[in-house]
């Protein structure tokens, strides 16, 4: 997962520079997927929950996005012990501890048990998506950073799709509380993936930097009007995000678009093309700059919005696609800024960013399913647009000194 320094994995060092690269990128992505398959694979099968526990889609979609309040957690506490924590057995440990609760929640008795282990899910996906990141950050230049975060993100994308599909069919075929084992078995195959490819290595600038206080280094970041508005932004898109792909499902399953539970998964294949444009996000901020990069990514989501509340299966699908691949662009264009911009502790700064990011989530799946059961999906549709349109205004600080953003 490293470079080409002495991190790299031993199977990486003797290809040549593409084929190594290549290893490198699908390395990052497969971890990525692992360590955040089971953020949203849920939501796939929420009509399903939402009947097995007897409760309105707005506490069922609450319950399930609570992961996000774990994420939120966790990544401000990773933000303030980032300099303590050994990045690999950090990633290790919290993969493998991922595995419990997502085992516990097949027989969770009630919604509130759900509700605490989907908190500690996150705990410890947050934990390795912080500690990950901060590594990305911390082992590749400046010129390759966007590279790497794209391939990270292009992971996460992965995990939307694939996750979904498998929660799906699986709880399909087999039921609850076999998905939930099936997910736990994908915690621990993350952590030997990690285990196998993520080697202990020295930082590179924060290993000879003199020790100071974790509130220091967050005082630092905040003042920092760039990286203040990404922490922003990343509140805004993952609201946008869950409030979209949340209660999307229940305006699917329903007149008069009716689709079955397995179609259901089959739906989000919506994300397919996402998986094969974020990968281009890195040379695309590379050639235009950030700014630019992330406002067309909030225009190409945009213009999915209006075709989410047309009564018609192509136009919904055709409005997911276009929101998936906006979104999740515009997620690694904030991301591999928050990487370049951070100039010390780059631990702290990811963390800030993912705990805002996920706090951004956790408040959507709130706000947007008491708007969802009160005024119905167009007015949740709205509050969508609204908060894409706030991360457009934030993006106006997304500049560094560094290239390309200098032009």
């Amino acid at each position: 997962m490293a470079d080409d320094s002495d991190a790299a994995p031993s199977a990486a060092a003797d290809m040549p520079s593409s084929a190594a690269a290549l290893l490198r990128f699908i390395i990052i992505a497969v971890t990525a997927f692992l360590t955040l398959v089971d953020l949203f694979a849920t939501q796939a099968i929420l009509p399903e929950l939402t009947h097995h526990y007897g409760v309105s889609p707005a506490a069922m979609g609450t319950a399930v996005n609570a992961s996000t309040l774990g994420m939120a957690i966790a990544g401000l506490a990773v933000a303030y012990f980032s300099n303590a924590i050994d990045r690999r057995l950090g990633i290790l440990l919290s993969l493998a501890l991922l595995a419990i609760p997502t085992a516990l929640l097949a027989h969770a008795p009630d919604l509130t048990t759900f509700t605490a282990l989907r908190i500690v899910q996150g705990l410890c996906m947050a934990a390795a998506f912080t500690l990950t990141l901060a590594y990305l950050g911390e082992h590749y230049s400046a010129a390759d950073s966007a590279t790497a975060f794209a391939a990270y993100i292009t992971g996460n994308v992965a995990s939307n799709l694939v996750g979904r599909l498998l929660a799906a069919g699986v709880t399909d075929h087999f039921g609850l509380a076999s998905n939930f084992y099936f997910f736990a078995v994908l915690n621990l195959l993350g952590a030997v993936l990690v285990f196998s490819t993520v080697e202990k290595a020295p930082r590179m600038k924060e290993m000879r930097e003199k020790k100071r206080s974790p509130f220091a280094a967050w005082i630092d970041h905040l003042r920092n009007p760039a990286l203040r508005a990404s922490f922003a932004i990343g509140f805004c898109i993952l609201f946008a995000f869950i409030g979209t792909f949340t209660y999307v499902n229940f305006v699917l399953v329903k007149p008069p678009l009716g689709v079955g539970m397995m179609t259901l998964g089959l739906i989000y294949f919506v994300f397919l093309p996402s998986i094969l444009t974020t990968p281009l996000a890195g040379r695309a901020v590379r050639r235009f700059g950030t700014r630019p990069t992330f406002w067309a990514s909030i225009v190409v989501a945009g213009i999915g919005l209006p075709l989410l509340v047309v009564p018609n299966l192509s136009a919904v699908l055709i409005g997911m696609v276009l929101v998936g691949v906006g979104t999740f662009f515009a997620q690694a264009c904030a991301t591999g800024f928050v990487g370049r911009a951070a100039t010390t502790d780059r631990g702290s700064a990811s963390g800030l960013y993912l705990g805002s990011y996920f706090f951004g989530g956790l408040i959507g799946s709130a706000v947007l399913g008491i708007i969802f059961d009160m005024f119905g999906w167009a007015a949740t549709v709205a509050g969508v647009g609204l908060s894409l349109s706030v991360a457009a205004l934030f993006a106006l600080s997304l500049k560094t000194p560094l290239a390309p953003e200098a032009a």
